[in-house]
C-alpha cells in the first residue's frame, strides 16, 4: 500500500479495530482449529474440508494484514462542534437542495463512504465539489444522467 492518509471518523476507526479484533481473536482461531481437525483426517490431497479451511485462513490473514496497514495510515477526522465553520470539510454534515428536495450527507474518507447511510467520500464527484464551499453556494456535478445542481443550505 502507498503512504496515502486514510481519513476516518472516530466511529469508523473503532469499526476497523473491532473487525480486526474479531478476525484475530475469534475467526482465525476457529479456522485454525478446522485446519487442524481436517489435517488429522488423513489424506490431504482429497480432503475438501482441509482445502476450504486453508483458503479461508488465507483470506482472513490477508484481511488482517490489510487492516493493520490501514490502521497505520489513519488520520482522524475532527468533529469538534466548537470548531465548526460554515465551510464543507471532512467530517461535515451538509444539507443541500437538489431538484427541490432537501438531502443531507456527511463527507467522510473513502473507507467509510456508504451511500445507503448518506456518507459520501471526499474523493467522490459530489464530495470533491462540496469541499471548501459555504452555505449559499451552488455546485454542479456531472452524473450519468447529466449535470446535477446542488445548493448548500447548511453545514455542521
Amino acid at each position: 500500500m502507498d503512504a496515502k492518509k486514510i481519513y476516518l471518523t472516530k466511529e469508523g476507526l473503532e469499526e476497523l479495530k473491532k473487525e480486526r479484533g474479531e478476525l484475530v481473536n475469534v475467526k482465525r482461531p476457529d479456522v485454525l482449529e478446522r485446519v487442524s481437525q481436517a489435517r488429522s483426517l488423513g489424506d490431504l490431497s482429497e480432503n475438501a474440508e482441509y482445502v476450504a479451511a486453508r483458503e479461508e485462513l488465507s483470506f482472513i490473514d490477508g484481511r488482517i494484514d490489510e487492516l493493520e496497514e490501514l490502521l497505520k495510515q489513519v488520520s482522524i477526522i475532527s468533529e469538534d462542534p466548537k470548531n465548526s465553520s460554515h465551510v464543507v470539510k471532512l467530517g461535515s454534515k451538509v444539507t443541500v437542495n437538489v431538484k427541490g428536495k432537501k438531502e443531507s450527507f456527511m463527507v467522510v474518507g473513502e473507507w467509510e463512504a456508504d451511500p445507503m447511510e448518506k456518507k459520501i467520500s471526499h474523493e467522490s464527484p459530489l464530495g470533491k465539489a462540496l469541499l471548501g464551499k459555504k452555505v449559499g453556494e451552488k455546485v454542479e456535478v456531472e452524473a450519468p444522467a447529466g449535470k446535477i445542481h446542488y445548493a448548500i443550505i447548511s453545514v455542521n
